[in-house]
């Protein structure tokens, strides 16, 4: 099965960029980095040569011998048994992490070889690579970080390119969907709630329309990551104090302030003790973090509260099989989910923001009695953003947001139509991965 990835795109420009350097594409584990590299490859050059640093024992030792390419490509043509030339191989290092001299050959590979064409993967670039001992080619490489598939990947690897097609033409038309295609597409949105965007997931999802084996898929994942956070900390106190913290996201969304609280994790924690847990899970992408401005004001990086933060699982289906929410739960929206929807369907919307590009803040008022979900920034405007799980769209902090600050207009997320009122732009669940910045 045949998946359609946004990274494609983007892999596109690379190639045909007369400002190319060697490509490091990351991001967390199972996201589908080898596969959209691989398919490009085959798409788009004669052959692929491609190294994978953790089922190859000897590769390594080639690159303790030279960082060099003109000594390396030679051997790298033997080792995979590839002709290896100028703009017509997709050279590929995958688990790169793995091999930092690698890792480091890419600024040799810029500085002296820019005419071959080299993509490396990585799944824990940001806590893996001991920067200390190799240096990392810094301004010698361009980076890109995957994620899992969003809601748009999700519909086109169902087979709704047409639904896709008339979900655009009415989010940039603002007029409602159809009856039948709105009810649809809330459809597909619950089960993409239930599967999530690992590949692997909708795979499987598929291929047997069986939640059962999605769960299976998705809590072996769920091991593997466990599994890393030990492979990739030195102290068996990191590792369980990582551990908890991941654990415990969920639970952190099923407050009805979803502002980050230490004492969830443990009775009497404390913020010196588990922000290196916390770092080490952002960088590795298993996590993202969203801070409340203190002033609604640009750049936003510079009125952030580093103190006052939301964090969000990095995938809808692990999130659900964290907190073992079966999919029935989530179709039904049973009464005893009420306290988990609102911080569940936040979790959604900052996932499709992360694949779009954006990144959000969030909005408190003084009294801590009002709050707006999240602050974004589209074509240089802050544009306010208010997600409801359901159809009952009343919204009192939108509100007083917009009548303190005046935005250019603001952005509703909810089961109710597209539609654009009082200031106020409508847009479905199903739809959020068209609000970009572009």
């Amino acid at each position: 099965m045949y998946m359609v990835r946004k990274v494609s795109a983007y892999l596109e420009q690379w190639k045909y960029s007369k400002y190319r350097k060697p490509l490091i594409i990351q991001g967390a584990r199972q996201v589908g980095k080898t596969y959209a590299i691989l398919e490009f490859g085959r798409t788009h050059y004669d052959n692929v040569a491609y190294f994978n640093f953790q089922t190859s024992e000897t590769l390594a030792a080639t690159f303790e011998e030279s960082i060099s390419p003109a000594y390396l490509l030679p051997i790298l043509a033997h080792i995979s048994n590839q002709t290896i030339t100028k703009g017509n191989t997709l050279i590929v290092f995958d688990e790169v992490q793995l091999c930092e001299r690698a890792l480091t050959s890419l600024k040799y590979f810029c500085e002296e070889a820019p005419e071959y064409h080299i993509i490396a993967a990585g799944s824990l670039l940001g806590v893996a690579v001991n920067r200390e001992k190799h240096a990392f080619p810094v301004g010698k490489v361009d980076r890109y970080t995957m994620f899992p598939m969003d809601m748009e990947e999700f519909l086109l690897a169902c087979g709704e390119q047409d639904l896709v097609q008339r979900i655009h033409v009415c989010f940039e038309e603002n007029t409602p969907m159809p009856v039948a295609l709105h009810e649809a597409g809330l459809r597909r949105y619950r089960q993409y709630l239930a599967v999530g965007g690992m590949p692997e997931a909708v795979a499987r999802f598929i291929d047997t329309q069986d939640y059962l084996q999605v769960r299976h898929v998705l809590d072996t994942i769920q091991m593997d990551y466990l599994d890393d956070m030990s492979k990739y900390q030195e102290t068996t106190n990191e590792i369980k104090k990582t551990r908890l913290t991941y654990g415990t996201v969920s639970v952190q969304l099923s407050k009805k302030n979803t502002r980050f609280q230490y004492k969830i994790i443990k009775t009497g924690a404390r913020a010196a003790e588990y922000e290196n847990a916390i770092e080490w899970l952002v960088s590795a992408n298993l996590i993202s973090r969203v801070y409340r401005l203190e002033q609604i004001m640009k750049p936003m990086e510079n009125y952030k509260d580093i103190d006052d933060f939301k964090i969000y699982l990095s995938d809808m289906g692990i999130l659900c099989a964290q907190k073992d929410i079966r999919a029935e739960d989530i179709f039904f929206m049973e009464k005893e989910l009420v306290d988990f929807k609102g911080g569940m369907t936040e979790n959604y919307v900052n996932t499709q923001f992360a694949v779009a590009g954006l990144k959000p803040y969030y909005w408190r008022n003084d009294k801590g009695t009002k709050e707006v979900d999240f602050i974004i920034s589209l074509k240089g405007k802050l544009i306010p953003v208010e997600v409801k799980s359901g159809s009952n769209v009343a919204a009192a902090s939108l509100n007083e947001y917009l009548k303190l600050f005046h935005p250019s207009y603001a952005i509703r997320i909810s089961e109710k139509n597209f539609g654009f009122e009082n200031g106020i732009q409508s847009v479905p669940l199903y739809a959020v991965s068209c609000i970009r910045d572009q």
